[in-house]
């Protein structure tokens, strides 16, 4: 390895380190790139795929564990929503430790633990235990999904940047969109506890990883522990909000909604707190969990709002019609999950080649996508309400494909044009805000959801076919919403901006 490059991976001190706007690309060149930096990438996908991947498998998984475990319904959502509750706790101030620590010293230590905690989860003798265990897999996963972003951030530079940004959003959106295919073809194998290897499968996969990254992974540096400021209290008042908002909407099923609706006005009095004493800490010289100056970035806060609405929308179809499936038309967990495998096909196909397309197309692939999206759900709702339910599985197979290829082309160009101008040193956290943000999402929409589809079962004398197609709507709701934002980021941007006007990567705009 060249001192230039050792100087440029291992800086003496972040403040010595060149940004990217200082940083010219004759420098860039001379000072080289990691040779193994796109085997890096592999390995920290792999990592990610396998953590994200744990967000949608569980609900094709979710009837059989009612039925294994004797719970009920609400309770069962825990799996599935506290696991998403505790990735989105852990992403931001996971996101800072890595930014002072070290990503690649936080990446071995957040996989080893998600590891240990997948292995615990499918041991779990018990419903609590299930649960409890889940959650510890979510700070292990949450842990380790900010490294990604920010090992981007320090391994590649200008336009290889954007691409390995469109390769973190397509395993995003692949992740997501395969969940429940593999989760059925899991549960095909025979025996009274299948669906404990939907977690334990978790464990080959992540010592492999385990493995190739302590190989491969470069080792960076930070602040270390005497120069680490995580802000604490940003992180209390950060996961108080958080925890406020969705404890209502987890529990809607049980009332929540109607007993619980006070926290959210204790949710808006402490993200109001937050804000506040982020800005202070900023204006003190302090290091903030997460710097107000990315407003000021261009794309990050409408990329969040986009992030933040479409996956509302997006992760709870997946329960839906799993619940649709096996518990409405008797299908198995395989068939069920074999039905949904247009929607991973198309997310597939569209996914890489749409983050290759970002730097001609832009916030337009999010556009044309969300339409797609919007077509190929609707249709589907409308052929599931009034399709005889033997046909159901056939009649899915055209609107789920373009629903996915829409998929693809919003998850993968919205991680690239949210994070492409955000400066490394804050890439960490930044990072893990944006995936707190669509992990709120996720959570938020598997109870809306699920609150739907139950809430029409039981006025409709369980007819499965409105409630899966009222639910079904209720995703195009959120499409069209999504679709609204990004239209009017692209007239703002044309109006304010000027057409062609664009940020160096990595360097901060007040706009």
């Amino acid at each position: 390895m060249s001192r230039a490059l050792q100087e440029a991976v291992h800086p003496e001190s972040p403040a010595d380190a060149p940004t990217d706007s200082q940083t010219t690309p004759e420098v860039r060149r001379r000072e080289g790139a990691d040779p193994r930096r796109w085997r890096a990438l592999a390995v920290t996908q792999l990592a990610a795929f396998m953590v994200l991947l744990d967000v949608s498998i569980v609900n094709v998984a979710l009837p059989s564990i009612e039925r294994d475990l004797a719970v009920s319904t609400m309770t069962a959502q825990w799996v599935i929503s506290g696991y998403g509750l505790a990735v989105g706790l852990a992403l931001v101030p996971a996101g800072r430790l890595g930014d002072s620590l070290g990503r690649r010293r936080m990446f071995l230590i957040a996989l080893s633990a998600f590891v240990l905690s997948s292995a615990l989860t499918g041991a779990a003798p018990s419903a609590g235990l299930l649960i409890a265990a889940r959650l510890v897999q979510g700070v292990a996963g949450g842990m380790l999904i900010p490294q990604n972003s920010g090992l981007i951030q320090e391994l590649f530079q200008g336009a290889e940047r954007g691409r390995a940004f469109g390769i973190l959003g397509s395993t995003i959106g692949v992740a997501t969109a395969a969940g429940p295919v593999i989760g059925g073809l899991i549960l095909g194998i025979p025996g009274p506890d299948a669906w404990r290897w939907v977690f334990y499968v978790n464990v080959p996969i992540g010592i492999t990883a385990l493995l190739l990254a302590a190989r491969l992974l470069p080792t960076t540096t930070g602040t270390g522990w005497r120069g680490m400021d995580l802000d604490l209290l940003g992180s209390l008042l950060l996961g108080g909000g958080v925890l406020a908002v969705l404890i209502p909407v987890v529990d809607a099923a049980g009332g929540g909604l109607s007993r619980l609706w006070w926290l959210w006005v204790v949710g808006a009095l402490l993200f109001a707190l937050f804000s506040w004493w982020e800005t202070r800490t900023a204006a003190r010289g302090r290091q903030p969990l997460l710097d107000p100056r990315l407003r000021h970035t261009p794309g990050y806060v409408a990329g969040s709002v986009i992030g933040l609405v479409y996956f509302i929308g997006f992760t709870g179809v997946w329960l839906v019609l799993a619940l649709f499936m096996q518990d409405g038309l008797g299908y198995s967990p395989l068939r069920s999950g074999l039905s949904v495998t247009p929607f991973a096909i198309g997310v597939a196909s569209s996914a890489v080649i749409a983050g290759r397309l970002v730097p001609r197309f832009g916030r337009w692939l999010t556009l044309f996508g969300l339409a797609a999206m919007v077509v190929g759900l609707l249709t589907t709702a409308l052929l599931l309400r009034h399709t005889a339910a033997g046909s159901a599985q056939w009649v899915m197979i055209g609107p789920l494909l373009v629903a996915g290829l829409g998929g693809g082309m919003v998850t993968s160009p919205n991680v690239t044009l949210t994070l492409e101008n955000v400066p490394v040193r804050m890439a960490g956290a930044a990072g893990g805000a944006l995936q707190t943000v669509q992990r709120i999402g996720a959570a938020i929409g598997t109870a809306t959801l699920a609150t739907i589809f139950y809430h029409v079962l039981n006025q409709t004398g369980h007819d499965y076919q409105a409630a899966v197609s009222d639910a079904l709507l209720g995703t195009c709701a959120f499409m069209l919403l999504t679709l609204l934002i990004a239209l009017g980021e692209v007239i703002w941007r044309r109006v304010h901006v000027g057409v062609g006007l664009a940020a160096r990567p990595g360097e901060p705009v007040d706009l």
